[in-house]
């Protein structure tokens, strides 16, 4: 869950855009739109989602993980949690 103002607002954005995304795909398909823009709309989505989705595991990540590594080192903490958002970027794309 993204705890500063910030994060929050960030997600709601995320979250709202989604929405619109998953409204226009339903528009879409009511109008017999052809698969490949369905499809595109759909990947759309999907890297809406994942990108929200990557979003709340580096907070989360940031939380979880920042106190037990070493609350006087903040660089080696933004290291450690910059290197696994790295792997679950790449995973999400």
């Amino acid at each position: 869950m993204p705890h500063s103002p910030e994060d929050k607002k960030r997600a709601i954005t995320r979250v709202r855009r989604i929405k619109g995304q998953a409204e226009a795909l339903e528009r879409a398909i009511d109008a017999g739109t052809d698969c490949a823009p369905l499809l595109q709309q759909i990947v759309a989505l999907r890297g809406a989602a994942n990108g929200l989705m990557t979003e709340v595991m580096e907070s989360h990540l940031r939380e979880t993980f920042g106190a037990n590594i070493n609350p006087n080192d903040d660089r080696a903490h933004d290291e450690n949690v910059e290197a696994i958002m790295k792997i679950l970027r790449t995973y999400f794309k």
